[in-house]
């Protein structure tokens, strides 16, 4: 095939010269113009040149044009060049049987110009398209690779090493004889090495997810005891923003022993709820409220209300993939994620801001099993 960049070349092919000239005559204008008389030398100019578009007559001395398709569309090479049959023979039957060798089209001779032109335009566009989309799907199998690839290196070459690191510290620290700072730097080392193999394990189960292949395993879920305890953990953040986070039960104050059971995974709800509280605790000015409200029932609700509205180039994409307002060390992901985990549960996502009030808020709703087994 010729450089995209270039003139596409056609190859003409007829026996006899004046129809030649006439063709050629009718494309000479955008087109590199290539010409056979024999269906032999077609063959070759074909492999050797691997025009665009090929115009072939049916009758002709040696090998006539339905042989030459037939070739054409049994090599590698040439089986994706358009062949157009541009002959006298149009009976319905040869046209069938032409259109069935792999031809795209079949022109009866005399041709109009302004129709020769169309077709070879519509047929050169539309192979431009079928490479264009082989290209990307090509390219979209690579990286599906790539990613088994990664998935592979994560959960074998990454995770093994990184729980031995995890485990040495409990045990250096066991032995004892150690000062406050080097006890620190161990507790920061399994801290920090905790919270990489959390990260490992959610990019992996995240990666199931995006392909339709995650395993969900429901169970009763206490979340207003979770999002206690994520206020707790995510406190020093607070303070340091100096935003209040306040957690309601269907509309009503939490009494701070209430339970509120939901059914879903243990781990992905908290991620979810996590991701939530962190992106709106981030995007609230100072001296704000966080509200977080939980409503059981089915489907179940979680909504997490916040000041600030989302800016408007971010609302469109807000739950997409790597979308980010630009916060230091923000990644895009959480609210993907929380997106994510929300379907794989059969539920949704959405997000509703308002500059008229100086608001968001996220809504997480979960549609809750027939029966789950009882918490362990």
């Amino acid at each position: 095939m010729t450089d995209r960049t270039a003139r596409p070349s056609v190859l003409l092919v007829d026996d006899v010269p004046a129809n030649i000239r006439v063709l050629a005559e009718y494309l000479r204008d955008g087109h590199d113009i290539h010409v056979a008389t024999r269906g032999e030398d077609a063959l070759e100019l074909a492999a050797r040149l691997l025009p665009d578009i090929i115009l072939l007559d049916v009758v002709m001395p040696g090998l006539d044009g339905y042989e030459v398709c037939r070739r054409l569309k049994a090599g590698p090479a040439t089986r994706e060049i358009p062949v157009i049959f541009v002959t006298a023979r149009f009976a319905p039957e040869d046209e069938a049987f032409g259109l069935s060798l792999g031809a795209v089209d079949y022109l009866a001779k005399p041709v109009s110009p302004a129709v020769v032109r169309a077709r070879v335009k519509n047929h050169l566009e539309l192979r431009a398209a079928r490479v264009t989309l082989a290209r990307q799907n090509a390219a979209l199998t690579e990286a599906a690779k790539l990613r088994e690839d990664v998935d592979h290196i994560m959960r074998h070459d990454l995770k093994a090493p990184l729980t031995g690191i995890i485990g040495l510290p409990p045990l250096i620290l066991d032995e004892g004889g150690l000062s406050e700072n080097q006890a620190l730097f161990l507790r920061l080392i399994e801290e920090n090495g905790l919270k990489m193999l959390s990260m490992i394990n959610l990019s992996l189960d995240l990666f199931k997810m995006e392909r339709g292949a995650y395993v969900l395993r429901p169970e009763p879920v206490d979340m207003a005891q979770m999002a206690r305890r994520l206020f707790t953990e995510l406190a020093p953040a607070s303070a340091h923003r100096q935003v209040a986070c306040a957690l309601t039960l269907a509309g009503e104050p939490d009494d701070g022993a209430a339970p509120c059971l939901i059914a879903g995974e243990r781990l992905l709800l908290y991620t979810m709820l996590a991701n939530t509280l962190k992106n709106a605790l981030e995007a609230s000015p100072a001296r704000a409220t966080v509200t977080v409200d939980l409503q059981p029932g089915d489907p179940a609700v979680l909504t997490v209300a916040n000041r600030g509205a989302v800016p408007a180039d971010i609302r469109q994409r807000f739950f997409k993939k790597f979308a980010t307002s630009g916060k230091a060390g923000g990644t895009g992901l959480g609210a993907y994620s929380a997106r994510l985990i929300a379907e794989t549960h059969g539920g949704c996502a959405r997000m509703e801001t308002s500059d008229a009030t100086d608001t968001t808020t996220v809504i997480l709703v979960l549609p809750q099993p027939d029966s789950v087994p009882s918490a362990a």
